[in-house]
């Protein structure tokens, strides 16, 4: 590893400018001085965030972060084998959000099934001793965590986080890094009607709970 600390960003949602940029942007905020990558293996069209070094294929890092992704693990793709390739092999540090945490319960022996509907919900679970208000927003659900340990449910989400027994693996369900900005630029751009926005009212509640996780 070299002095300055590096996070991989597995950028999964780097097309778009509201949740790509602005959630990337708004995890690298809690790490300050470390190099941060950007591997996008869905896409060759990425939004320019103005930060970041960009890579073709993952780098060695002290840090893995798989963020969320308009993509679905339970309709694979053949990019996603390379990511799971990274989980099962990796010696780093790994948080996986939303699309992240179902590929790392995949990767590692769990199962992943769509819901009829997705989950648009703000609601508060016990994380890590604490009650926190979080966001999901998904329609695949982990139902079998393979080696992944469950740490926290929600009422629609059984399998809301895990942690590996053995490995430094943290994933959730719910968006720590959906903040105020990134839903406002969303609806600026198109991305979320104002009825999806109205169902995220309270966000401003949500962003203290990302850097106990990775800060």
């Amino acid at each position: 590893m070299s002095e300055v600390p590096t996070v991989l960003i597995v950028d999964l949602l780097a097309e778009r400018q509201a949740f790509g940029k602005l959630g990337v942007a708004n995890i690298v905020e809690f790490l300050p001085g470390w190099e941060v990558l950007l591997w996008s293996p869905h896409t060759d069209e990425r939004v320019d965030y103005g930060f970041g070094k960009v890579v073709t294929s993952p780098q060695e890092c002290d840090l893995v972060i798989i963020t969320g992704s308009q993509r679905n693990v339970s309709q694979w793709e053949p990019w996603m084998d390379e990511v799971a390739e990274l989980i099962r092999t990796s010696e780093s540090t790994i948080f996986g959000i939303c699309f992240g945490h179902q590929i790392v319960c995949k990767a590692l022996g769990g199962e992943v099934v769509r819901a009829e509907h997705r989950s648009d919900v703000i609601c508060d679970i016990e994380f890590d001793g604490n009650i926190e208000t979080v966001l999901f927003t998904h329609q695949d659900h982990v139902i079998n965590s393979g080696e992944m340990v469950t740490v926290a449910s929600a009422d629609h989400c059984k399998i809301a986080a895990c942690v590996h027994p053995e490995r430094a693996i943290l994933t959730v369900q719910f968006h720590p890094e959906a903040r105020e900005n990134v839903l406002q630029a969303a609806l600026e751009c198109g991305d979320l009607s104002k009825e999806e926005y109205a169902n995220f009212s309270g966000i401003e509640n949500l962003s203290s709970l990302l850097g106990k996780m990775i800060g």
